[in-house]
């Protein structure tokens, strides 16, 4: 595998081969990895390697814990909370510092990732619809110009991902409903400020709900297989 690798850019592009097999649950939340057997499975060295675990935990998608080690992103009801509750103020406040720069180059480029993410709907590829719909969500937080702004926004994006990849894998669902973006689209491209900010709340909250129910159900069967190992 080591030849299929640029070496100018291995650790990024070890980054992404990882980043795709923890998405597509080749490695399970909470699951440790390390650096000498994640170099073994692609064929690497340990330095690149090493470089492209660093760019996951800066992601999020892996933690470490010292003395303890690395390990993929537990998935907990706490964290999915503070996210969500995090995305409707920073979305809220993206929207208001854009609203009046909203101009034909935002149109064409929201109807455009508007687009790919119904392409990727239509082509039953969750990973990359999963993609596209944050790469939606995404282009206000690019617009607005804030720099913290658009770091928190890149700090909760692997999150959602791995969030919604269990999720769909749990359920067999490839993607969101091919509807589920028509409203916020129109209302992001419309005249009132204010039924959007009401649109990103309601759209928030309908995500919450399914994630929600999703990993209670998660932690349900982890504290019922603990009570059972005692």
């Amino acid at each position: 595998m080591t030849g299929l690798i640029k070496r100018e850019t291995m650790g990024a592009q070890l980054a992404s081969l990882l980043r795709g097999a923890i998405l597509s649950g080749e490695f399970e939340p909470g699951e440790p990895v390390t650096e000498t057997a994640l170099a073994l499975r692609f064929g690497v060295s340990r330095g690149p390697m090493r470089e492209a675990m660093r760019h996951l935990v800066d992601e999020g998608l892996l933690v470490t814990v010292p003395y303890t080690g690395t390990r993929v992103l537990q998935l907990t009801s706490t964290d999915i909370e503070d996210i969500y509750s995090m995305r409707i103020c920073l979305e809220v406040f993206a929207f208001e510092q854009i609203w009046e720069r909203r101009d034909e180059a935002f149109r064409q480029s929201l109807m455009v990732r508007h687009a790919a993410l119904l392409k990727a709907i239509d082509a039953r590829d969750d990973i990359r619809s999963i993609d596209a719909e944050l790469d939606l969500h995404g282009l206000a937080y690019e617009v607005c110009g804030n720099g913290i702004l658009l770091s928190s926004w890149s700090g909760i994006r692997a999150r959602l991902q791995l969030y919604w990849a269990a999720h769909h894998r749990a359920h067999g669902i490839t993607g969101p409903k091919r509807e589920s973006h028509d409203d916020y689209v129109r209302f992001a491209l419309g005249d009132s400020r204010e039924r959007m900010k009401e649109e990103i709340r309601d759209h928030m909250r309908r995500g919450l709900d399914k994630t929600m129910a999703f990993v209670f159900s998660i932690e349900a069967v982890k504290a019922k297989s603990n009570r059972r190992e005692k």
